[in-house]
């Protein structure tokens, strides 16, 4: 049944980016619905998630001004203090510290599955309208201009002034709103999993640059700080044979691929590898439809920003909303959404871009290349305002 007046907002996926939405909206008094195809399962302390961030400061504000970011440190979220990296052909290596930056951490290393049931255990309080199994099917902007009507797949239908579509890579409403999205696959795979090593890792994240791909290490809680996360970047052949190998020849190429900078791979767990591309919207506007997160940009992981530039989309348009509360206006107008669409598709170009240039760079062996990026490195490390541009572009501050 449709109701009889517009919602304010629809979100379309509940994915970190999309729950993190359909929250901070409800939360500043709008009324929204949430529209999932099924419920994410339970996060659980001793299953971890092979999926995990590196989450910037200004995002955990984010949530914890939503009242959930509490939550996810009493859970499990290790901070790191120091970044360090460096190329395997030698020269220099770029550290980042959180000294230097007046800081207690950088950020933090948080599992998806823990960031995604906090959100959604705060959902109801937050009086969120959550249709979940539910799909959409089908689209309609109204004649008047004035809202968007969603076809579900169970029948009902949902209008709202504002649509936003945050379901991922392979968006079925950016589809349906005609929004273009052209991919680069970039020919690679990252491999991820946890491996157990015989040094700490010292509440830091370690970037090694091989010409087949950056390997980084990233800190995880307990264990003695001897467990990390591994993303391993490799063209596709290269992740598909590292998956079949057993479990001590895979330790063996690790440590080598790593230089053995943290001793000896003493244990792994499960490995899984996801095909890696770059993908940018066209635009983020549609009428009544915006899209956000990975269904509008998607990046290469070798800095760790995917989460964090989709939760940026959404503090900007939290921002433009509350503008329009303010005024009493109209949430969905067209002046307001672009924007908010100029700005944020300029922000994650020129991520996009400046990753998509990174691994250019580092991931071949090329004579020029080689000798020309650990000097580079180097250099940066030793010039404090790049490193502090660096990290202050990285931490949203």
């Amino acid at each position: 049944m449709s109701r009889r007046g517009p919602l304010d907002v629809i979100v379309v996926g509940a994915g970190v980016v999309g729950a993190a939405a359909a929250l901070a909206f409800a939360r500043d008094g709008l009324d929204v619905a949430l529209v999932e195809s099924r419920e994410p399962p339970r996060w659980r302390e001793d299953a971890p998630d092979l999926r995990v961030y590196a989450f910037a400061p200004d995002n955990a504000a984010l949530l914890d001004d939503l009242g959930v970011w509490r939550g996810v440190l009493d859970a499990r979220a290790q901070p790191y203090r120091a970044m360090r990296v460096w190329d395997a052909a030698g020269g220099g290596e770029l550290s980042f510290e959180a000294d230097a930056f007046g800081r207690r951490e950088l950020g933090w290393i948080v599992e998806h599955g823990l960031l995604v049931d906090r959100l959604w255990a705060a959902l109801p309080a937050a009086g969120v309208r959550l249709h979940c199994p539910e799909q959409v099917v089908g689209l309609e902007q109204t004649p008047e201009g004035d809202s968007a009507e969603l076809l579900l797949a169970g029948g009902s239908r949902l209008r709202a002034r504002l649509v936003l579509g945050a379901d991922g890579a392979e968006s079925q409403l950016r589809g349906l709103a005609g929004i273009e999205a052209p991919a680069h696959d970039y020919g690679q795979h990252g491999l991820v999993a946890y491996v157990d090593h015989a040094q700490p890792h010292q509440a830091t994240c370690w970037q090694r640059f091989l010409p087949t791909g950056p390997l980084a290490f990233l800190p995880y809680a307990g264990h003695d700080g001897r467990r990390s996360s591994i993303v391993w970047t490799l063209p596709t052949a290269e992740a598909e044979r590292l998956l079949e190998v057993d479990d001590t020849g895979f330790q063996r190429e690790l440590g080598h691929a790593f230089g053995g900078r943290l001793g000896a791979i003493t244990g792994v767990s499960k490995r899984v590898a996801f095909p890696l591309r770059r993908q940018l919207a066209q635009k983020y506007v549609s009428g009544r439809v915006a899209i956000a997160g990975d269904a509008a940009h998607v990046v290469h992981p070798l800095a760790g920003q995917g989460v964090n530039l989709g939760l940026r989309d959404i503090a900007a348009l939290r921002g433009v909303l509350a503008g329009a509360q303010r005024r009493g206006a109209d949430p969905g107008g067209a002046t307001r959404l672009q924007r908010w669409e100029r700005e944020r598709r300029s922000e994650n170009a020129l991520a996009a871009y400046g990753f998509d240039g990174l691994n250019r760079l580092f991931s071949n062996d090329a004579v020029a290349a080689t000798l020309l990026r650990g000097p580079l490195l180097g250099l940066a490390g030793k010039l404090p305002p790049v490193t502090h541009a660096f990290w202050r572009r990285a931490a949203g501050v």
